[in-house]
């Protein structure tokens, strides 16, 4: 037997492929290409594809983020991949950077970051495929029907006229043309019209071509003009606007003939807003002007759903994406614009898991895509008008109202000086009965929900508490209960006193369920609407609420602050406000900034159609310099003055702050193990000499105790943003190996929104 003596071929070396993996642990894995794949083929696999790994004992679903020739671990102890899922990345480079630099910034796990990200469907071992779509056809019968048919069924004729002309017509044509679905299932029931399941083939519809508005844009004043041109002139790169403009001022068309200018290029727009209720009526406003398609982001949708909308963005199928603050990660084909409407509402700042800022986050992307991002507000943060200060954006500023409306007259009404009923002063009852003599609306705002706020025993004393928070329970009388609303307990409502065993328990304060049952009584022959979380929890209750307020006539509109952002409410010429008190001294730094904010906003509810509008807002504390500067001088000067505070006071946004945050059911875990972090850190910014580091704590959180688990914070502020980053990316690791961090929940909150 010859054996051959020239030197074996040396073997190639290794491709190392680096997975984001879903897991609490704060880094990046390595993993070598799956059985059978050459070096070639795993070299040249996309980062952004999702690749299935073994983790464990379990299967994850991991995505690739880079490729490499060596890695820290030998090869030998490396686990090969399974299979990859995606032949092309299911997300772009840009917006993976940008996952990865979030979960570096909010000091996250990057896989567990990158997972929440996205759609359900797309975390597990599936491909990113459309589901079948279902269209509707006329049938022969349908076909054949002769032209006067159905002419006392207007809504059925009008399908059969649609179906003559398009052919076919699928889900989200029905919701944009607003045709119904009982005529539709009428029609399906006589044989005329016969439904199809088939496979949806949208996803390679080109991006651009002709986009036709349904409606005219509106004429702009001065103002305007000049926001949407600066805006537009600067499409193509990147920008931040801050478009700040009083209530009614327009805004809503500034963004649309900015993104008419977008549609003509061919580009995508994506627009945020802060709440869901805001959604169905945005979607609406754009529906009515742009004929082109439109995706919906939020977290109402089924997963189907929001997969669907999330592939037709990607796709550039959909022209127009409008969402809440996940929205923010939705990849586009052809991206040509962000827009955060109401920047400042803390709905923007995530407040579990990944705590990000959307509208932070929004600067971010536009930064590193290139595209103008315009900030809308007419109350805007510390923080944006803080970032116009120090010129990193442009301010537009609309100071007016759109079209023929004035701003409403406001005034303070001192309840320490006023008999009060229910909570009505005697001037703010006289005043609704003017402006509902008149054939008005009025709006009563009271930012707490339920009957009374407290149900007290009025011979002891004792008071209704939360058995797992540091919280009294709220009284319900519809469907009758007691309910905490930190964390959503229930429980029968007492018929005696648990101490004393007394019947003679009292329901103490004012809730909004209350507010309506007193003015239905006070006002029998006109309608009383009540608007917050109670009453529009389900699909579809706020839109009915709202058409019927949309109606118009006299009626009387009491709600939370859900009833503060973004509603416009033509036939609205009073606000009349409860309790202006309840944020002016609050424990945590930005209780006058929101306080203000909320005032403001619904405030802007009245007077928004020519008519003219007040605002009455009730207090115990009449000469308290917030109030005082908002009537007198308006929220931009208050902003200004409260800015000056915080630069003196060394908070944010003059300086950066972060919370690590610990709870446990134990309570003295949670300060214990917030006391190792501190010696950790002081260590860490001895050895950096401290670059201006601030410690403080560990401290109990102002709700001490919350859903069985009691909590302590620490904090930690620098002057610059750099040094607390570097910081916290050196003690993370660390406090992750710590055994105590077993016997916590902790948390990290970059820039947090909440101190409570």
């Amino acid at each position: 037997m010859s054996h051959d003596s020239s030197p074996a071929a040396p073997s190639s070396p290794p491709v190392i492929l680096r997975f984001a993996v879903p897991s609490p642990l704060r880094r990046l894995f390595d993993y070598l290409p799956p059985v059978g794949m050459s070096a070639a083929a795993a070299a040249a696999l996309p980062p952004g594809i999702r690749i299935a790994v073994p983790f464990g004992p379990r299967t994850l679903v991991g995505v690739l983020v880079s490729v490499h020739a060596q890695s820290s671990v030998p090869s030998e102890k490396l686990k090969q991949t399974l299979h990859c899922i995606d032949d092309t990345p299911l997300v772009p480079p840009a917006l993976l950077d940008l996952f990865l630099w979030a979960a570096q910034y909010y000091q996250h796990p990057p896989g567990d970051a990158l997972q929440s990200m996205l759609p359900a469907l797309l975390r597990q071992d599936r491909p990113a495929a459309r589901a079948p779509r279902r269209v509707w056809r006329l049938s022969d019968a349908g076909r054949e029907l002769p032209e006067e048919a159905l002419r006392r069924a207007p809504r059925q004729r009008e399908i059969v006229d649609y179906l003559s002309e398009h052919g076919e017509l699928d889900k989200l044509s029905l919701i944009e043309t607003e045709m119904s679905v009982a005529a539709l299932n009428a029609l399906i029931s006589a044989g005329l019209v016969c439904t199809h399941d088939e496979t949806d083939t949208r996803a390679a519809a080109p991006v651009g071509g002709p986009t036709q508005s349904r409606e005219a844009p509106l004429a702009l004043n001065e103002r305007q003009r000049v926001a949407v041109h600066t805006v537009v002139a600067a499409l193509g790169g990147f920008g931040c606007f801050l478009l700040d403009g009083v209530t009614g001022s327009g805004k809503t068309e500034v963004y649309l003939q900015i993104i008419e200018a977008v549609l003509r290029d061919g580009k995508q727009a994506l627009v945020l807003v802060p709440e869901i209720s805001l959604t169905p009526q945005t979607i609406g406003r754009f529906r009515r002007r742009f004929q082109c398609r439109i995706a919906v982001l939020h977290s109402g949708l089924t997963d189907t759903e929001r997969l669907q909308a999330w592939l037709d963005a990607r796709d550039g199928h959909a022209r127009i994406i409008i969402g809440t603050r996940s929205a923010l990660f939705t990849p586009m084909a052809q991206p040509g614009v962000l827009i955060v409407d109401e920047e400042h509402d803390s709905s923007f700042k995530q407040q579990d898991g990944l705590r990000y800022s959307a509208r932070d986050l929004a600067v971010v992307r536009g930064r590193r895509e290139e595209l103008c991002v315009v900030l809308g507000s007419a109350t805007p943060s510390l923080e944006s008008l803080h970032n116009v200060a120090c010129g990193r954006y442009t301010h537009l500023l609309l100071t007016e109202r759109a079209g023929q409306a004035a701003q409403p007259a406001l005034h303070l009404v001192d309840t320490t000086q006023e008999l009060v009923q229910e909570g009505f002063s005697g001037p703010l009852l006289s005043r609704m009965q003017a402006h509902l003599q008149a054939g008005n609306q009025v709006l009563v705002f009271l930012n707490r929900r339920g009957f009374a706020p407290t149900l007290q025993c009025a011979d002891c004393g004792w008071v209704s508490e939360c058995a797992h928070c540091d919280a009294r329970m709220t009284l319900h009388r519809t469907t009758p209960h007691l309910r905490c609303h930190h964390c959503d307990a229930r429980r029968p409502v007492d018929r005696h006193c648990p101490q004393c065993k007394s019947r003679n328990l009292q329901a103490l304060g004012l809730g909004t369920e209350r507010l309506q049952a007193w003015l239905q009584a006070l006002y029998p022959q006109t309608r009383v609407l009540r608007i917050d979380r109670d009453t529009t929890r389900r699909k579809n209750e706020l839109d009915v609420l709202l058409n019927e307020v949309h109606q118009g006539g006299p009626c009387v509109l009491i709600g939370t602050q859900m009833l503060a952002k973004g509603h416009h409410f033509p036939r609205v010429t009073l606000v009349g406000v409860l309790d202006a008190d309840a944020g002016l001294f609050s424990a945590d730094f930005r209780g006058q900034e929101h306080t203000a904010q909320l005032l403001m906003q619904v405030a802007g509810r009245s007077g928004r159609e020519g008519m003219p509008g007040e605002v009455l807002i009730q207090t115990r504390h009449a000469a308290h310099p917030t109030l005082q500067t908002l009537v007198r001088d308006g929220y931009g000067h208050f902003a200004r003055l409260l800015l000056q505070e915080r630069q003196l006071a060394g908070m944010p946004p003059c300086t950066a702050l972060a919370l690590i945050r610990a709870e446990s059911e134990d309570y003295r875990a949670p300060e214990s193990f917030l006391a190792l972090v501190r010696q950790m850190a002081e260590t860490l910014t001895g050895q950096a000499s401290g670059h201006g580091v601030t410690l403080m704590g560990p401290l109990p959180s102002p709700m001490e105790k919350r859903a069985g688990k009691f909590r302590a914070q620490l904090q930690i502020s620098a002057p610059q943003r750099p040094a607390l980053q570097q910081l916290l990316t050196q003690l993370c690791p660390q406090v992750e190996s710590l055994r105590e961090a077993r016997t916590v929940r902790w948390s990290v909150d970059v820039d947090p929104q909440d101190m409570l």
